[in-house]
């Protein structure tokens, strides 16, 4: 058991976490070499081949600066590449958000049965997917019956073609003239509301002698962008003559189906029906007509169309507290941490910027590496909690760019066990251990916000450890990959 010294700190502990090898042991000895992770630590298995998979492959140049640190015999020290890039992404530095990719799975298998047969589905993996990344959400959800992928930029649709992704991509805005080359090289389809881009789109496809298939936008009554409902006929007349294009689909997007007041609702599926009848009527195929998104598509059967769009709920997060009773999701993603630092504080005296916490005495504060930097809004400072060893902890001190601290009470008291954190331990800041949960939905309550807007900000220095059945498959640490 560690003793608490005079200065505070409590020094290190014999007992070990479960699953700790330090940085300068792994560098000396492969780890997972031979021999299986412990078990029930999704953040170690896998870690070998995700560590080498996104190991770069400039290790070798970058040893220069090595050469100026001699050993006590004078000879240059030694990195051995191969050993290094064993320490996986979780090690170099402690923090890291898993992905359940049997919640994605769920989640999608859960909405494709609410939906008609019949009824194509597309996966919306805009914005990196939602935090979750986009590449292995969009393979899990295009084998769990996904149809179509939607994407909000053009350089997303790329990293997806560019991973051997061949479903249909359609991106839910309109690009720049410029980005035209790229739509038709990669099979990249816009959406169009403007004629000026739609003929040149058409113009370049028919240089190149390929098709330009595109899904009409049409604005219902949200006014951000698309045709305007009443005058998609005359659009259609203006571009439509062009041989090249190919009206591959037409949609709106629904401002209000997560709200409980449903009139403007009703009235934007009012416009969206008249909008397509008048196409029809004029003689225009309007496609894959679709307007649902995850709200819509749990809570209106009727506006499912020929294809709806699966965004938030895809990644077991509600669009609004309405649907909460009407599906089950399962939230994909969880944060955790391993604490760097452990001491006492005496009673009075403040911790982090500002010192607006001061410590009460028999308390221990811990440190962990997590910050603003890393999606944790220092608007929480105070207002949230860790779990530690199935116990809430709250977290104390204004909330750093880099790290954060929570306090454990050293006091006993009813049927609350007193906890020994330690150096290495590991720690949740969002998700479920036992009884104990912390959700972004809470964070974003706290901070007057959503939960898309939290996930979302979740950065990309992060590693992602995807794991399936509490084990890890794989591994993404975007700072590697750039």
């Amino acid at each position: 058991m560690a003793q608490d010294l005079p200065n505070g700190f409590t020094g290190f502990s014999q007992r070990r976490p479960n699953g700790f090898v330090s940085a300068s042991a792994a560098m000396g000895t492969p780890r997972y070499v031979g021999e299986q992770p412990p078990a029930g630590n999704a953040a170690n298995k896998g870690a070998y081949e995700a560590a080498t998979a996104a190991f770069s492959s400039g290790a070798e140049g970058a040893f220069q600066y090595a050469r100026d640190h001699a050993r006590p015999d004078g000879e240059p020290a030694q990195f051995d590449p191969d050993k290094l890039r064993l320490i996986p992404d979780v090690d170099r530095r402690w923090s890291w958000t898993e992905i359940d990719l049997n919640a994605i799975r769920h989640n999608t298998s859960a909405v494709k049965q609410r939906i008609d047969n019949g009824v194509r589905l597309m996966a919306v993996v805009k914005a990196d997917g939602y935090g979750h990344g986009a590449v292995r959400c969009a393979k899990t959800a295009l084998n769990s019956g996904a149809d179509y992928l939607g994407v909000a930029t053009v350089n997303e649709a790329i990293e997806l073609r560019e991973a051997l992704v061949n479903a249909p991509i359609l991106v839910l805005s309109q690009p720049p003239e410029t980005a035209i080359p790229l739509l038709l090289a990669y099979k990249v389809m816009p959406s169009v509301y403007t004629s000026e881009f739609a003929i040149q789109y058409a113009e370049a496809a028919d240089a190149y002698g390929v098709r330009a298939p595109y899904h009409l936008a049409v604005n219902t009554g949200m006014n951000r962008i698309g045709v305007r409902h009443d005058e998609v006929v005359e659009f259609m007349g203006q571009v439509s003559f062009h041989r090249a294009l190919d009206l591959v689909g037409t949609f709106t997007h629904f401002a209000t189906a997560d709200s409980a007041e449903t009139l403007d609702f009703q009235i934007q599926v009012k416009r969206f029906i008249e909008a397509v009848t008048a196409l029809r009527t004029a003689g225009v195929n309007p496609g894959i007509v679709h307007a649902a998104n995850s709200a819509a598509a749990i809570r209106y059967p009727d506006v499912q169309f020929d294809m709806v769009r699966l965004g938030i709920a895809m990644y077991g997060l509600h669009p609004s507290g309405v649907t909460r009773p009407m599906i089950d999701l399962h939230p994909a993603m969880s944060v955790h941490a391993r604490i760097t630092d452990v001491r006492t504080v005496p009673m009075s005296e403040g911790v982090s910027y500002g010192m607006n916490y001061r410590s009460p005495g028999s308390v221990k504060i811990c440190t962990v590496p997590v910050g603003y930097a890393d999606g944790l809004r220092r608007g929480l400072s105070g207002r949230t909690d860790v779990i530690l060893k199935g116990q809430r902890c709250h977290q104390v001190g204004n909330i750093c760019m880099d790290q954060c601290m929570f306090e454990v009470d050293l006091r006993v008291y009813g049927s609350r066990r007193r906890l020994d954190p330690m150096i290495g331990d590991e720690v949740l800041l969002v998700g479920r251990e036992g009884d104990s949960v912390i959700t972004l939905d809470d964070m974003a309550n706290t901070l007057g916000t959503i939960n898309y807007e939290l996930v979302c900000g979740v950065a990309r220095r992060v590693p992602r450890l995807y794991v399936q059945g509490g084990t890890a498959v794989s591994a993404v640490d975007y700072l590697k990959e750039e």
